[in-house]
């Protein structure tokens, strides 16, 4: 029985001899204009900074490649973010190798070649081929493209042939091959009892690490996927009615037509709660309605075409304006965002920022009478039980990942200090389930959560998401208007 090629699937046909001939023949000349990405000197300067964190040392960034999602088709692929940010190749399949040259390294990226017309792979495979996937770039134009020297995969191992383990940082996860090919590291306890970082965990801090301060050309990716999710919230806004109920998951849809058009997709599963779904964290099965009278809480982020996310989230009134008991819970919420942005800036602890927006929260919760103890007891270290209703910090790093950065080192990120050009989300909430018993009738089932994206400054910080209102009376205001202009095309911004 003959052996099926790579890429082909058990039921695809043992095509005769002469259609096979036929298909072989008959192919012109297929073109591609190359030129270097825009972006590419600032991928060099990236390589060369984790080059100088491991000299002398192979350093091997695995991209991953494409998931079964079931049966014979495949979930749409998507770049591993670090290989993504040394490289900018978004394709499946690669990997990049640092190795050793000189008193640096020579960067090198391992990738499948293009197969053209001269190979049956053309018109025989349904993962591979052109005919089924579309024209493909060679090694060299690729290597024009984005500045690196590419190479075919086929030589990798040849090439990391008698490479010592301990001379080997391989960022583990992403490719199986290259996972079974440099086993994995026993983790060991330092002196304190904490496990300390193995030789490939190192490799995952320092490139998270590395991608803390957001260069110039990321800050202005972040800016367009935030301004894209601006535009998707408007677009929901628009079709959302005062009096009427519609699904959670027609706004799931809009707003994700939005990110379809004007960027990869969605940076992650859209949130849509309405009702008591907003105080479920990450409420993305997305089947209830909306309702009149209720809050609709919706968290939602476009991913843009080099895989930069915005995390944006609104807390909208359905008929359009706040109840005096909503309006109280959104005005501490808002008053918690605003206090926590208002410590931004470069030097300040994540714990400051963290322990603002918490101060307020707990305050709020004592003015609607729900907060068991003083607030200064709730706040403490063997205390904490206003987190009852708040769950979660007060936000996280945003880039490439909508939770960016976390392999980083505790000291350096969530036990560190923010520094000019990180970004990050400020997020306060508040949360009353709809079975908690502890809390006023009335307040069971509301949830409220206001989320931007910020940069940190060298005196503060920036919103990138500005362009949403956030208080109260402005969001109101807002989504009149919205309502007002009525729903248009996701072709138009």
């Amino acid at each position: 029985m003959a052996q099926k090629k790579s890429g082909e699937r058990p039921h695809d046909p043992q095509f005769p001899q002469k259609f096979l001939e036929f298909m072989r023949s008959g192919w012109g000349p297929s073109h591609l204009e190359v030129a270097e990405l825009e972006q590419a000197p600032y991928h060099a300067r990236r390589r060369e900074a984790l080059s100088a964190a491991f000299p002398g040392e192979t350093v091997v960034v695995p991209t991953g490649e494409e998931k079964v999602r079931a049966n014979d088709t495949f979930f749409r692929f998507r770049a591993g973010s670090d290989f993504a940010w040394l490289t900018g190749d978004l394709d499946p399949e690669g990997v990049l190798v640092l190795h050793p040259s000189g008193s640096g390294h020579e960067a090198v990226l391992y990738r499948r070649p293009r197969k053209g017309a001269e190979s049956d792979e053309y018109f025989r495979s349904a993962k591979y081929g052109e005919l089924w996937i579309g024209r493909q770039r060679s090694l060299e134009e690729t290597a024009v493209r984005l500045g690196i020297e590419c190479r075919d995969i086929d030589r990798l191992e040849a090439a990391l042939a008698g490479v010592g383990r301990s001379k080997v940082r391989l960022l583990r996860g992403f490719s199986a091959a290259m996972d079974a090919r440099f086993e994995a590291e026993e983790a060991q306890a330092g002196e304190d009892g904490r496990p300390l970082l193995t030789r490939d965990r190192e490799l995952a801090a320092v490139l998270a690490e590395l991608r803390l301060t957001k260069d110039a050309w990321e800050l202005a990716q972040l800016q367009g996927a935030v301004d894209s999710t601006v535009r998707g919230f408007e677009d929901v806004a628009r079709i959302l009615p005062a009096g009427g109920s519609i699904p959670e998951r027609l706004i799931e849809g809009v707003f994700g037509t939005r990110a379809r058009v004007e960027g990869n997709g969605i940076g992650y599963d859209s949130i849509v709660g309405a009702g008591s779904h907003a105080t479920t964290l990450h409420w993305i099965t997305n089947d209830g309605r909306t309702t009149p009278g209720e809050l609709i809480l919706m968290d939602m982020g476009v991913e843009n075409d080099q895989l930069y996310t915005a995390d944006v989230t609104r807390t909208l009134p359905v008929s359009g304006s706040f109840t005096p008991l909503q309006r109280q819970v959104y005005d501490i919420v808002h008053a918690s965002q605003q206090a926590g942005m208002d410590v931004v800036k470069p030097g300040v602890e994540f714990r400051e920022i963290h322990q603002t927006c918490m101060r307020v929260l707990a305050e709020g919760l004592r003015d609607l009478g729900v907060l068991p103890v003083p607030v200064e007891e709730a706040l403490a270290k063997d205390s904490l039980v206003y987190r009852r209703w708040t769950l979660h910090g007060f936000g996280h790093m945003l880039g490439l990942d909508v939770h960016d950065c976390a392999a980083s080192r505790p000291e350096h990120y969530y036990r560190g200090r923010v520094e000019e050009d990180y970004v990050l989300t400020v997020e306060p909430g508040l949360y009353f389930q709809a079975n908690d018993e502890l809390v006023p009738e009335e307040l069971r089932g509301v949830g409220v959560r206001i989320e931007d994206d910020v940069r940190v400054t060298a005196e503060g910080c920036e919103n990138l998401s500005a362009g949403l209102p956030r208080s109260a009376e402005e969001v109101e205001t807002w989504l009149a208007a919205q309502r007002e202009a009525g729903p248009r095309p996701a072709t138009e911004s």
